[in-house]
């Protein structure tokens, strides 16, 4: 048995390995099963652990700026959050029709955990993530202009099934900043998913675009058969501290 082990190592079966080590220590508990009731829960195992590894992987490439989890969402009446719409976020069925999720409200009102919450959702479901505020990946694509990765890194972009960028808004885009951000999202275009995460209304975005024509374009990408959740309600942040939350 332990050459079979080794054995199983050897081929990177190492979940397979440790099953089959539990299978050894317990033998009264798997002696009366087949052959192949054994080999099938053996392949379970294997099947199993590396699934669990690959979650964790792609939640350590997301690089999410919060461990956010959906069940600990809270719905509150005044927070304009719907139960409904979430659940069905939380399917993950936008992501296999390519949409998009804004998300709006003010300072504090959990817009970033809800993002996070949704992108730790997409790696449970094997879904490649990639969290970042909006600001810092602009910078990194100017960057990549003058370094000469710029394609690369869109390249890369393109192919996370989920975008998510915060704080979108904060300050007006300058005209790089905006051909830069058209030219992602056009990679990205019902290909893919991105969240937009703004302390501002969706009604607003245009005047932080300074060229009419690139705003237009963006804008479309970016709204064109997307979920929209309008937060509201007093900080998130406010309420724990106050012990208003428990």
């Amino acid at each position: 048995m332990n050459q079979l082990t080794e054995q199983l190592k050897t081929l990177r079966l190492s979940h397979a390995a440790r099953a089959l080590e539990q299978q050894q220590e317990q033998l009264s508990t798997y002696a009366e099963l087949s052959f192949e009731d054994r080999l099938s829960l053996l392949l379970g195992c294997e099947l199993q652990g590396r699934e669990k590894v690959g979650v964790a992987r792609l939640k350590r490439q997301a690089k999410l700026r919060l461990s956010a989890s959906s069940g600990q969402l809270i719905y509150k009446e005044s927070r304009g959050l719907n139960r409904r719409q979430i659940s069905e976020l939380l399917t993950g069925t936008y992501l296999n029709k390519h949409q998009n999720i804004l998300i709006t409200g003010p300072t504090g009102a959990g817009k970033t955990y809800l993002g996070c919450a949704l992108g730790e959702q997409a790696c449970n479901q094997q879904y490649s993530v990639r969290y970042s505020r909006l600001s810092r990946l602009l910078d990194e694509l100017a960057a990549g202009r003058l370094d000469g990765t710029f394609q690369k890194q869109l390249t890369t972009l393109a192919k996370k099934d989920l975008l998510i960028l915060d704080d979108w808004g904060m300050e007006k885009l300058s005209g790089e900043q905006s051909n830069h951000l058209l030219e992602l999202l056009e990679d990205r275009y019902q290909t893919s998913s991105t969240i937009m995460v703004s302390q501002l209304p969706v009604s607003d975005w245009y005047s932080m675009i300074g060229n009419a024509t690139v705003a237009d374009a963006i804008l479309d990408r970016l709204i064109h058969n997307s979920h929209r959740i309008e937060l509201s309600g007093e900080s998130m942040r406010k309420l724990e501290q106050t012990g208003q939350l428990k």
